[in-house]
């Protein structure tokens, strides 16, 4: 039971943070830990070893972001059932989890391997790059069932509002991973190999951990290997939430993808200053996407138990929340930003470059924030189609409509003007899920109105 946040009783906001800070801290470390392969990278292997590091993110993200999203259906459906008390369906959730996610984590490995080279040539990858670029993703998605793995026992975990042990895990696994980048890249010079083993390594431990906490539990979310098979209409329930997160996901990657290809065609000094600048975001990002995730489970929860009124103070809060986290933070990172930047690669241009994409992105990542509390929101009451179909449009179609068209005009063809297309993006599709979210709501309200006069 401690490790249990019933969030259908009580007052929000404390038990908001409560979900809410061990995540962000538990982000914080993965951030540091991949900062540090960055920083060992960039400081012992040089800055064409830093962009080839860096320019592989897109990538990553495409592929992996689908699984995720899977994830995230698991996460609702597995909430949605504790908050209305059903073990039975629960505790299938948990094994048609894990076995998702060894399919998953399979699949990720052989369509990386096979197909990193392609992709990281139609991204327009620089040439002096390539070669480490393709080394360190065959090395990364060699090991990436044990993420899959990782990501989708952990999305279990917090269903139940327990983010502290993912947070003991990643603590451990991040010191693994920084000890084996000195060890690998340093000592044996194995350059961004060694980071990409390190990560693997440590991802490895991160999913031993998991697996061996769910088989331990004593309650509905115990994992017994006997019991692994797929629930097909549990499946289903995934599927109707998870799938459409993850096209989402792909997409949306997709069309960072396409910007990565603008940043690349300026260089591999300003790939390594836009590597360094996302890392940097990346802290306050997942500050802001930390209460995203409680919202969602916290929306999931009350579904079950159809506590409607409080999923709409839910979302006012978690918006306040995550307004004020993104000003605060953001404001503060832009500020300390060229000495930030400096730890990353020494080179003024680099520092230079990073400080251009910060001074955009920074400013106004508050909005980014509230456009994914909103989204959590829609998708934890069970409507993912929706917020999928309204990012789509409201943040993939408007980048990739300003790249091949605004950015294009050569008088707005520079590095710094790329990144407009984010904050023009965060709050469109934030204005029009907001709309769809108050349309929703009162959709299930009035069914509910309905069944009860039935």
């Amino acid at each position: 039971m401690k490790n249990k946040i019933d969030m259908t009783q009580g007052a929000i906001f404390p038990k908001l943070v409560k979900f809410a800070v061990p995540l962000i801290l538990s982000s914080i470390l993965q951030l540091l830990f991949n900062a540090a392969d960055i920083v060992v990278v960039g400081r012992y292997a040089g800055d064409n070893s830093l962009a080839a590091v860096g320019s592989t993110s897109s990538m990553v993200n495409l592929l992996v972001n689908f699984f995720i999203g899977l994830g995230v259906g698991c996460n609702v459906v597995a909430a949605n059932f504790l908050g209305a008390g059903k073990k039975a369906e629960l505790n299938k959730t948990v094994h048609t989890t894990m076995v998702l996610s060894i399919i998953g984590g399979i699949a990720l490995t052989v369509v990386g391997i096979a197909f990193s080279r392609q992709i990281l040539v139609l991204m327009g990858s620089p040439k002096d790059v390539l070669p480490l670029s393709t080394l360190y993703l065959k090395v990364f998605f060699g090991g990436i069932m044990a993420t899959v793995i990782y990501n989708f026992g952990a999305a279990l975990l917090r269903a139940k509002g327990d983010t502290k042990r993912p947070l003991y895990i990643l603590l451990v696994a991040g010191v693994i991973n920084v000890i084996l980048n000195l060890i690998f890249v340093i000592s044996f010079k194995m350059d961004v190999a060694g980071v990409a083993f390190a990560t693997v390594l440590s991802q490895v431990f991160s999913a031993v951990c998991v697996v061996m906490i769910l088989m331990r539990e004593e309650d509905e979310f115990r994992l017994e290997p006997k019991k692994l098979s797929i629930d097909k209409a549990i499946l289903a329930r995934i599927v109707k939430i998870g799938l459409p997160a993850g096209f989402q996901g792909m997409l949306f990657s997709f069309s960072n993808v396409i910007i990565q290809s603008s940043v690349n065609s300026f260089g591999a000094v300003m790939v390594a200053g836009n590597s360094a600048a996302q890392s940097i975001e990346g802290f306050v990002y997942i500050s802001m996407n930390s209460f995203a995730q409680g919202t969602l489970t916290f929306a999931g929860q009350n579904m079950g138990a159809h506590r409607f009124d409080r999923i709409k103070r839910l979302v006012v809060i978690a918006e306040c929340i995550v307004t004020i986290v993104g000003l605060v933070l953001g404001l503060t990172a832009l500020f300390f930003g060229r000495a930030l930047l400096s730890l990353y690669s020494p080179n003024g241009e680099v520092v230079d470059a990073g400080m251009l994409r910060l001074s955009v992105i920074l400013a106004t990542y508050c909005t980014c924030g509230m456009m994914d509390c909103m989204a959590s929101a829609i998708r934890g009451v069970g409507h993912s189609v929706m917020p999928m179909i309204v990012t789509l449009v409201g943040a993939c179609g408007l980048r990739m409509v300003y790249i091949f068209t605004f950015f294009q005009i050569p008088r707005f063809h520079t590095f710094q003007s790329i990144f407009y297309s984010y904050p023009l993006s965060w709050i469109v599709t934030f204005l029009f899920l907001t709309a769809s979210f108050v349309w929703v709501m009162r959709g299930l309200e009035r069914d509910a109105r309905q069944g009860r006069a039935d």
